[in-house]
């Protein structure tokens, strides 16, 4: 049981680091200007492209393939977007559960 629960808290603990760089993206991006919006979108896709090969040939849990997507394409659709739409990190969030 003991493990168990060091496990838990060590989810949350990943669950709060990650909202918490997701926030910093986040407000990154929103100050961009457009023109280097276009560039940072057409270099994160080629990123996320190379790591999607590497998800593909790694043992890795669907799960995390999932997520992987998920976030990729978020990521892209808050890139594209302009600066005074806010896109909700807790909408992401909301449904993990450790």
């Amino acid at each position: 049981m003991k493990n168990l629960q060091e496990a838990t808290e060590q989810i949350c603990d990943l669950k709060g680091s990650l909202v918490a760089l997701d926030a910093l993206v986040t407000a990154m991006i929103h100050v961009l200007p457009h023109n280097v919006r276009a560039d940072l979108l057409r270099t994160f896709e080629n990123h996320a492209e190379v790591a999607r090969t590497v998800l593909l040939h790694t043992e890795i849990s669907e799960h995390s393939i999932t997520a992987f997507e998920r976030d990729v394409q978020r990521t892209s659709a808050l890139i594209g977007l302009p600066a005074h739409i806010d896109v909700s990190v807790t909408e992401r969030t909301a449904s993990i559960r450790p």
